[in-house]
């Protein structure tokens, strides 16, 4: 894969020189493996991939072995095929504390690694996710290092597009290889990804005995981007019972594929029961499950709505994630059944985001903004993520954004 300049190559640069352990999450195919190694290129810092099963096997049933074969500075890829390196990686930083950056881990499967992390190697590893690529990282935008904010203009560097070419954008999606590829066959390239993932992640991780079933699963998931998360409507649409539902979609989030954004409360301990919305993290794979097979049809068909609201949700994640931050981002919805799309929470303050395909935002999008105020904290500067070609004001309080300028 060619070497695309990634927006956490500085962070990830930084971290390395405070942290013995660093740990880069993400889904299969981010490009996890190959920002690693472009910058390990010039150093001595060897790479291992634990997909390979002759590798896998000796750190399964030797890590020490394992690691006696790799030693550090060292890329250990995949690394949750074998948590038994853990303890022994701890063994190794602990006796060696002022060599920085000694390993760097990837990993697929986000929650399961956590168990060995916290449990061997707490306080001592740098947890970093890396999503698919960002606008900013496609058009190659040196204006990429700061992460979302409607008060914060982001128009240096970015291309203006066209309603048809914010939708080639979004039915294209994120995943390196094909857009690296540009004579790669996305049909072939998206079935074999699918295929790839249940037969590895899935039946390896989770003991899923109907893998077509969990297809068919994937593919109704997709087609319900971008909305609240019903389990039951699942269950139904595919023939499964609730706590199936609820478990397979557990294996898509710890996976990378989704992402839930949770209702927003200012108590933190109720954010986790209330409605949830469910976004897909690559709009490319969405639109390949959903079978749309041309950027037109996407844009003219019954998701175009869904499906430009789950991309600007990803840009504003990875805005984040590929700047080393944790992102608070909330769903508003009340009692009477009112939303906001986004609710992003800083310092204290409260920023209401819709995201509408109109190029004519008004009043009408975003009514509920000052519903915040009843949550007695400083509501910032509101925003209408939209296909306007320019950032203009609203009122005083609300500010219309173009999706390219995200």
């Amino acid at each position: 894969m060619a070497n695309l300049e990634r927006t956490l190559q500085p962070f990830i640069k930084k971290i390395s020189k405070s942290f013995r352990v660093l740990l880069l999450n993400g889904q299969r195919q981010v490009g996890k493996s190959t920002l690693l190694q472009n910058l390990a290129q010039g150093t001595n810092r060897g790479y291992v991939t634990l997909d390979n099963l002759k590798f896998r096997k000796l750190a399964q049933t030797d890590p020490e072995l394992f690691l006696q074969e790799h030693p550090s500075p060292v890329i250990i890829d995949e690394i949750q095929y074998a948590p038994e390196l853990f303890p022994y990686i701890k063994i190794y930083v602990d006796e060696h504390q002022d060599e920085k950056g000694a390993f760097w881990l990837t990993g697929s499967q986000k929650y399961k690694l956590m168990e060995g992390v916290q449990e061997s190697l707490a306080g001592r590893v740098a947890i970093i996710d890396l999503l698919g690529l960002s606008y900013r990282e496609k058009i190659k935008s040196p204006f990429s290092s700061e992460p979302f904010l409607p008060s914060e203009t982001k128009q240096k560097g970015c291309k203006k597009l066209t309603v048809q070419e914010v939708y080639k954008r979004i039915w294209e999606g994120s995943l390196p290889e094909p857009i690296v590829n540009k004579d790669m066959d996305r049909e072939i390239y998206y079935g074999s990804y699918v295929q790839s993932y249940i037969e590895r992640d899935v039946r390896d991780f989770h003991n899923i005995s109907k893998p077509i079933q969990f297809f068919d699963f994937i593919s109704v998931v997709a087609a319900q981007t971008g909305q609240l998360l019903n389990y039951t409507s699942l269950a139904n649409d595919i023939g499964i019972d609730v706590k199936t539902a609820q478990s397979w979609m557990g294996i898509l989030e710890r996976s990378g594929l989704v992402y839930l954004l949770h209702t927003y409360s200012p108590n933190i301990t109720k954010r986790i029961i209330k409605t949830q919305k469910m976004y897909f993290l690559d709009t490319g794979l969405v639109a390949y499950l959903t079978k749309w097979l041309t950027p037109e049809t996407l844009m003219n068909g019954a998701m175009a709505g869904a499906i430009l609201e789950t991309y600007v949700l990803g840009e504003i994640l990875k805005s984040y994630f590929h700047n080393g931050k944790e992102p608070s981002l909330f769903l508003y919805r009340d009692t009477d059944q009112n939303e906001i799309d986004i609710v992003l929470e800083q310092n204290g303050t409260l920023y209401p985001i819709e995201i509408k395909k109109t190029a004519n935002p008004g009043l009408n999008d975003y009514k509920n903004f000052n519903l915040l105020t009843k949550l007695k904290k400083k509501v910032g500067l509101g925003a209408v993520i939209c296909l306007q070609q320019e950032r203009m004001a609203l009122s005083r309080e609300v500010v219309s954004i173009p999706v390219w300028e995200i």
